[in-house]
């Protein structure tokens, strides 16, 4: 039994080539997805790049702290992204801190003074009556006129189906055409009870008064804004609408089902969003609606919402929608047959659960009493950043040649085997950080830099270990062959106890902290995973290799191996005990 298993062993020992291809094909292929992605440098954070850090606390009103919490502070951030991104900022972070703050971290050549306006403001939320619209970019067959009559112009194929209930009323019912967009707009048009006439129809009637723009000028004016505005443009997209009062019309953007971006003319807000008292993303069993979006008003909001879709139900489409208008951005838009004057509506489509949940929350969002602060602004210039990333790099170059210095001093040639593995090392963490950039957003900071210094260390510890194990057994007298492979199980539990500490550690650092620590503990995390990987895949099967040349096997002076320098002890021997008092004399065998 114990010839197969040492030949087996021997197998093992004699095919260290295996593990050294296996990692060089993982290095060629993630440096050439770092090529592929465009980005073949890590992300720089604002701390090193220069940019804005904003602080933002979220407040309530005095008896709906309930209205701080994830869900919501979740739908905030998604908001603030847009209005960010909104202002041409590229690569912008934003992201919850705690269970109230919300960091915005703006990278420089940004006016942060316009960036702090538009993250700090609660979000808007209304419900405008559309007057007209049509796919941007496409031919306008819509000609609005001062009373703000025309023909609608969207393809009926593009609108998903809604439907707009009163749960006084079950009878009254709308037919809905809200397209879908990435807040939570429906998506099919599978709900078609009563369908909507095509939009190439003429209207029959003229859109109500509350939908005209008001005035021949004002009308003039809109149309003209109307007739300019590419929503494919997402300048001309952020800027429409800009500085319009609730009280007068407008025009927006969203997107249609087909992933198109569709332009409106829009009357003044007929119901605010904190009319809005609740909305929720309900699955409807008793009907083949599936997910749906329901929405209860407040006294107020049930008068408003009660005229409006009076007045809208006498229009032709796509005069009989209303358009949800977050930010300036049209969520949803669904059309109305009746009026809805029992306080409680439901939007239905062909909504999912992710899609309904998101357009509830925004519904919910616009109606909380949710404001946020400035708790600090930090300001970082470009200079400042340079400078920092200099220091880190120069802190983590000396540390670097101390490292090899001593490497070199004390274990001399298996110095060569720890600086070559330090070296792979340092390449895969390199391009795995520059694809995580386009991959998850990850920007590289100074705490992160700080956490890839500390890494050095916890690196050449591991090859330490096991460095020092195999000097063990060639002082036990062992030749450098046998040395390696018997130093290696034991080399190998120490080296993994000591990564996962330094990994738990890292991992809960991540955990507990928020902002540019996570930083230092998601590099450290990275690193340390890494060096376990490199030091099974390369270190160990390089030193078998070297193992095998005459150079470390016969144990030269600069080998870092010489059995004399290291005090080996002669040959062991082993005693063959006599079977029994015959036996003889005592033999002695070399093991």
């Amino acid at each position: 039994m114990a010839a197969p298993k040492k030949g087996r062993s021997a197998s093992a020992q004699s095919k260290p080539g295996r593990s050294l291809a296996l990692i060089l094909i993982a290095m060629v292929a993630l440096t050439g997805g770092m090529f592929l992605s465009g980005d073949t440098t890590p992300r720089l954070g604002i701390d090193l790049a220069g940019g804005t850090s904003i602080t933002l606390r979220a407040e309530a009103e005095p008896g709906q702290e309930s209205a701080i919490n994830k869900t919501n502070m979740d739908t905030a951030v998604s908001i603030m992204e847009r209005r960010v991104n909104g202002l041409g900022v590229q690569e912008a972070e934003v992201q919850t801190q705690g269970d109230r703050n919300i960091i915005v971290n703006i990278p420089k050549g940004t006016n942060s003074k316009e960036a702090r306006e538009q993250v700090g403001t609660t979000a808007k939320l209304y419900f405008r009556p559309v007057i007209a619209t049509e796919v941007s970019g496409a031919a306008a067959t819509t000609s609005p006129s001062p009373s703000g009559s025309g023909s609608p112009s969207e393809d009926a194929s593009d609108k998903a189906t809604d439907k707009a209930t009163s749960s006084s009323s079950p009878s009254a019912s709308t037919t809905p055409s809200a397209t879908s967009t990435t807040q939570g707009r429906a998506a099919s048009d599978a709900l078609k009870a009563d369908p909507t006439p095509s939009d190439s129809a003429s209207p029959s009637a003229s859109p109500s008064a509350s939908a005209s723009p008001s005035g021949s000028a004002d009308s003039s004016k809109l149309e003209e804004q109307y007739a300019a505005l590419d929503c494919t443009d997402e300048a001309a997209r952020a800027k429409a609408g800009d500085g319009v009062k609730p009280e007068d019309p407008t025009v927006a953007c969203g997107l249609n089902s087909g992933g198109q971006w569709q332009k409106y003319i829009l009357g003044p807000a007929e119901v605010d969003g904190t009319d809005v008292k609740e909305a929720d993303a309900v699955f409807n069993t008793t009907t083949a609606a599936g997910w749906t979006v329901t929405m209860e008003f407040n006294s107020e909001g049930r008068k408003k919402f009660g005229e409006i879709t009076g007045k809208l139900a006498q229009n032709q489409p796509p005069q009989n929608q209303f358009a949800i208008v977050l930010d300036n951005e049209v969520v949803s838009d669904p059309s109305v047959r009746q009026a809805l004057t029992g306080g409680n509506a439901e939007i239905s489509g062909n909504f999912d659960q992710e899609s309904a949940q998101s357009l509830a929350n925004m519904l919910s969002y616009g109606a909380l009493p949710l404001s946020f602060s400035e708790d600090s602004v930090t300001t970082v210039t470009a200079a400042l950043g340079g400078e920092q990333l200099r220091a880190g790099l120069i802190a983590g170059a000396i540390g670097l040649v101390l490292v090899v210095l001593y490497l070199v001093i004390y274990y001399r040639g298996l110095s060569f085997i720890a600086v070559a593995s330090l070296l792979v090392s340092a390449a895969l963490t390199y391009v795995i950080m520059s694809l995580l950039g386009p991959a998850i957003g990850f920007a590289l900071n100074l705490p992160a830099v700080c956490g890839a210094i500390v890494a050095i260390g916890i690196t050449a510890d591991s090859f330490i270990v096991y460095f020092e194990r195999v000097r063990d057994e060639i002082r036990e007298g062992r030749t450098l062959r046998p040395a390696v492979e018997r130093a290696w199980p034991r080399a190998r539990r120490t080296i993994l106890v000591s990564d996962f500490v330094s990994f738990l550690a890292a991992a809960v650092l991540f955990v507990v902290t928020v902002g540019k620590v996570q930083g230092f503990a998601f590099t450290l995390g990275l690193t340390t995973v890494l060096d376990v990987v490199v030091v099974f895949l390369f270190t160990k099967p390089l030193l078998t290799i070297m193992a095998r040349k005459k150079f470390f096997a016969n144990g030269h002076k600069w080998s870092g191996l010489d059995p004399e320098r290291l005090g080996a002890k002669p040959p062991l021997r082993r005693t063959r005990r006599p079977v029994g008092p015959a036996a003889g004399p005592v033999e002695t065998k070399e093991a």
